[in-house]
């Protein structure tokens, strides 16, 4: 089964670019021409937000490898926005596109399971394993330890997917856990970046990186040639590249 970083790469590589589109719709920024066109509630909304997001993945599929739904976005319109991430998803990836889902996990044992069956593996009906969302890639909280994480690693291994973990992220705020100092000196994020190191290392691909990836934020520069030092075989999602607002961010990949 082909790596998932394999994969990305391969896009990467083909387009030219290694920037990420971000799908985060707000209903009040989709332009009238589309919002006209539907009821104003919820499943009107939602319809506007697939329309749009269709016609953003119209619009560079041929020129960026990569879209990223926050998952958010779409949670917060119920099931509606649900089935909105959905069609948003399997159309991104019907034009050739490598899907992020930014849902940011992290929990424990069955719960574990659950999320990533749902995201990168298969839900188990009876006797069937039956694919859900069908992502490329999820984002990882690993705030839990390798107990949150590896039901996650095993899906990559099994079905061929990938995983970025939350390293070093791009918000303002993110010292005042990520920067705080162990007993060996050593910050929080360089002790993360060490596990998922060693959590990668048996999904190596043949361009040298793992499907373990690392989210590691454009905003800190000096941080970032740190930890490419502790993850030489690590792909980085990088946010924070350019404008990095509520309504509008940047996404970029570096290796």
């Amino acid at each position: 089964m082909e790596n998932a970083m394999d994969r990305l790469i391969k896009k990467v590589k083909e387009t030219g670019n290694p920037t990420v589109m971000g799908l985060d719709p707000r209903y009040d920024m989709i332009p009238e021409s589309i919002k006209s066109k539907y009821s104003e509630d919820i499943t009107g909304a939602c319809k506007a937000i697939v329309e749009f997001n269709k016609c953003l993945i119209d619009s560079v599929c041929d020129i960026v490898p990569a879209v990223k739904p926050q998952i958010a976005f779409y949670e917060m319109f119920g099931v509606e926005g649900i089935k909105a991430f959905e069609e948003t998803s399997k159309y991104a990836k019907e034009k050739g596109m490598i899907v992020i889902a930014d849902i940011k996990r992290g929990d424990i044992g069955s719960t574990a399971e659950g999320y990533s069956n749902a995201f990168i593996g298969k839900t188990p009906v009876g006797d069937q394993k039956i694919s859900i969302y069908d992502v490329d890639f999820i984002t990882v909280n690993p705030y839990l330890g390798i107990d949150g994480v590896k039901p996650f690693i095993n899906d990559c291994k099994e079905y061929g997917k990938g995983i970025f973990i939350l390293v070093k992220t791009s918000n303002k705020s993110s010292g005042e856990l990520q920067d705080l100092k162990l007993e060996n000196g050593k910050t929080i994020y360089e002790k993360v970046a060490e596990l998922v190191n060693t959590w990668g290392k048996d999904l190596v691909g043949e361009y040298g990186y793992s499907s373990v990836g690392a989210v590691v934020g454009a905003t800190y520069p000096i941080q970032i040639e740190e930890l490419r030092e502790i993850m030489p075989n690590t792909y980085f999602l990088i946010p924070g590249y350019g404008a990095q607002r509520r309504e509008s961010r940047r996404y970029s990949f570096r290796v």
